[in-house]
């Protein structure tokens, strides 16, 4: 299992106070492969480029993907530019995968529907592995799912700062998140604000 498959799972799981957008998500998701990639050495960074290196087979079909994607001639690709390439339709690809995984393992278990009609998974390993990794407050997972709003006191104990060392290049990865759905949002905001005022204008008298 990788950061981003529990980083969904916790998505599902965790109660928040708004619903995770699944743009959201799938931008989150682009970070937790890219730190993923990094601590198998996969990748560095210099500054916010991202240079490619070998990339081993991970044994994820998922992160595979995401390194054999990597831009591999210069100047390479910021970190930004990672997250809204690789993140296009990501949630969906890792919540199809997961679905896949556990229908078509003998585990038994099924999706199940949740309130608000967000799908739910039984009880699996998978599960109770980023369980553990929440409950642990596990400092990357805890950051990303802070980014979507996801509380960090859902775990048991309060995560240490993911900012401290300012040079990690997993601090790096995790600003560019923040800084990805803040933009996001923005853009959510401005199409609110258009559509208000189309709205207005056919309502004028």
């Amino acid at each position: 299992m990788t950061t981003a498959r529990d980083l969904l799972i916790v998505s599902l799981d965790v109660p928040s106070g708004r619903p995770v957008e699944r743009g959201d998500l799938s931008l989150a998701l682009a970070g937790a492969e890219l730190v993923d990639l990094l601590a198998a050495e996969a990748v560095t960074l210099d500054d916010d480029r991202i240079l490619p290196g070998l990339v081993p087979g991970t044994g994820d079909r998922l992160l595979d993907e995401a390194g054999a994607a990597l831009v591999r001639q210069p100047p390479y690709e910021s970190v930004e530019d990672w997250l809204w390439r690789r993140g296009n339709g990501l949630a969906s690809a890792y919540a199809n995968a997961l679905e896949t995984e556990e229908r078509g393992g003998g585990s038994g278990h099924r999706w199940l529907p949740r309130r608000g009609g967000r799908p739910v998974r039984a009880d699996s390993p998978a599960r109770r592995r980023a369980a553990d990794r929440w409950a642990a407050a596990e400092p990357v997972l805890v950051g990303l799912a802070a980014a979507l709003g996801i509380p960090e006191g859902a775990a048991d104990e309060p995560a240490e700062p993911a900012a401290d060392g300012a040079d990690d290049p997993v601090v790096t990865v995790l600003a560019a998140v923040h800084g990805a759905l803040t933009e996001l949002e923005g853009v959510r905001q401005r199409r609110r604000i258009e559509d208000a005022a189309f709205d207005n204008i056919w309502r004028a008298p």
